[in-house]
């Protein structure tokens, strides 16, 4: 268990444990419980192997989000243990692989040219995409756990005491810094900044999104995910911790103890917005929002109105991921690392599957040929397709 208090870990005992983010203790919005045994089902859609590999060894018991970047052709992962390679998006054929002398915290993240990590010692690390040589270092105030994020010129990092560092990406030099305000007492996650030409979206554990000038660093517009409420740091807890979903001109986000809301990404302007708690940023597919709920419950919403469509609550508070779409079916990780299938159109769980017994943490990616790729935190990473059985 962890909780972030001033730069601080501090471990305590409570009556349950949220190790996704490494909080344990009650709220008054969520009654937290003991995780419900991996449920029974009559599989009738199966996971196909396309290719596997490890990846030194994943998070090395470290609480971290190493999510693999998929760049279209290529896939870059990386491990806590130094380890990163660049492997063919459809055959997974190794195309490179370098031992980094660093431990690894954040990545990862890239451009055209470069592939992005932070360090255990807090350096940003500029590599090239051709080899993983490295190009440029530069030191960070504090350590980071979401990986950096580049628009091509700037490469932006956010570290864990809430300040957004822009840095060049040729050269490293520090172009700008804007100081967030934290709370005393926050969850160990890892929302990355987005970065676009013009504007850089920063989430913050405060429960605020701010948008950023890409050239200078100065604040535009800042909209509250959530408030908040209670008498103690613990029933105050509003994080921001998924990265926020862009749709067109409008940014939809959720947050801890706070809201699902779709915000004008040029004003900060609120949209619309409706009551939930997330540790992930929602998904979208088929017309409807879907979201992994704090509590392990799975919910559909319709997009026109945000009517709740279904509630699949058989997976309750097994630490689930982000739900990734695919087709006509969404799929979730879970903390004891098993891959669960639902039916996009009734929530029903269709499919299961164990996967990685370190268990899931960063969030399942559909590439660009349509299959799945998942990273456990054991360091297997795996590509599949959903296949109906006979």
């Amino acid at each position: 268990m962890r909780l972030t208090g001033n730069g601080l870990v501090r471990a305590g005992i409570f009556s349950v444990v949220i190790t996704a983010l490494g909080v344990s203790g009650c709220s008054t919005t969520d009654t937290f419980e003991q995780p419900v045994p991996v449920p029974e089902v009559d599989s009738t859609v199966e996971f196909d192997t396309v290719w596997s590999m490890s990846v030194g060894d994943g998070h090395d018991d470290e609480f971290l989000y190493l999510s693999p970047l998929n760049a279209g052709d290529t896939v870059y992962a990386a491990s806590a243990d130094g380890e990163l390679v660049a492997v063919d998006a459809e055959t997974g054929e190794l195309r490179w692989e370098r031992e980094l002398e660093d431990r690894i915290f954040a990545g990862v993240g890239g451009d055209q040219n470069q592939l992005y990590l932070v360090t255990r010692e807090a350096d940003l690390i500029a590599l090239s995409r051709e080899d993983g040589g490295e190009l440029w270092r530069i030191g960070l105030p504090t350590e980071a756990l979401a990986a950096p994020q580049s628009n091509g010129t700037l490469v932006v990092a956010q570290t864990t005491d809430g300040r957004v560092l822009a840095f060049d990406t040729a050269t490293g030099e520090k172009r700008w810094q804007y100081d967030g305000v934290v709370p005393a007492l926050s969850l160990r996650a890892a929302a990355a900044p987005l970065v676009g030409g013009d504007v850089v979206l920063a989430s913050f554990s405060n429960g605020k999104l701010i948008a950023l000038s890409a050239d200078a660093g100065q604040p535009l517009w800042q909209y509250e995910v959530g408030q908040p409420q209670g008498r103690t740091e613990l029933e105050r807890l509003v994080d921001i911790a998924g990265q926020p979903l862009v749709l067109d001109t409008a940014v939809m986000v959720s947050g801890y103890q706070g809201k699902l809301a779709l915000i004008d990404i040029r004003t900060g302007q609120e949209i619309w917005s409706r009551k939930a708690s997330s540790l992930h940023a929602p998904m979208v597919g088929g017309g409807n929002i879907y979201l992994s709920s704090a509590n392990g419950d799975v919910v559909a919403y319709r997009g026109s109105d945000r009517r709740e469509l279904w509630l699949q609550d058989r997976l309750s508070w097994r630490q689930l991921t982000q739900p990734a779409v695919y087709e006509n079916y969404l799929v979730v990780g879970d903390y004891e690392g098993y891959l669960h299938l639902l039916s996009a159109e009734d929530g029903s769980l269709v499919g299961q599957k164990s996967y990685d017994s370190d268990g899931l943490r960063v969030p399942l990616q559909r590439m660009a040929n349509g299959n799945l790729m998942v990273f456990g935190n054991g360091g297997k990473l795996s590509v599949f397709k959903l296949k109906e059985r006979n």
